[in-house]
């Protein structure tokens, strides 16, 4: 089997993310929104230094999801063009982190 196929897509991040979170949050927001928050969550990996090939995660170093939530909440209240519910942030966040872990499953 491929493990290039389990590599991580964006499309199928959306798709994921719509389908884990409630129907009524799901459709107040549009494709780009949630990109959004899956960049802003990249940009936090890139600063915690958790995409670097040479840089190996100890037990202290696992990511601190409120922290993450923390820092995408800010990130979403600064940005002006982009209109989310503080209130959802979470759910989105919980959600992309579930796709991620549904691809190690196939690593």
């Amino acid at each position: 089997m491929d493990n290039n196929q389990y590599l991580f897509d964006e499309d199928d991040a959306v798709k994921f993310i719509r389908a884990e979170l409630p129907p009524a949050v799901s459709e107040k927001y549009e494709d780009d929104d949630i990109l959004c928050i899956i960049d802003i969550i990249w940009d936090y990996y890139e600063k915690k230094d958790f995409l670097s090939l040479s840089s190996v995660v100890t037990e202290d170093e696992q990511l601190d999801v409120d922290d993450l939530v923390k820092y995408v909440k800010k990130e979403v209240k600064n940005d002006r063009e982009l209109i989310l519910d503080l209130e959802d942030v979470e759910m989105v966040v919980k959600a992309e982190l579930d796709y991620e872990e549904s691809l190690e499953d196939f690593v």
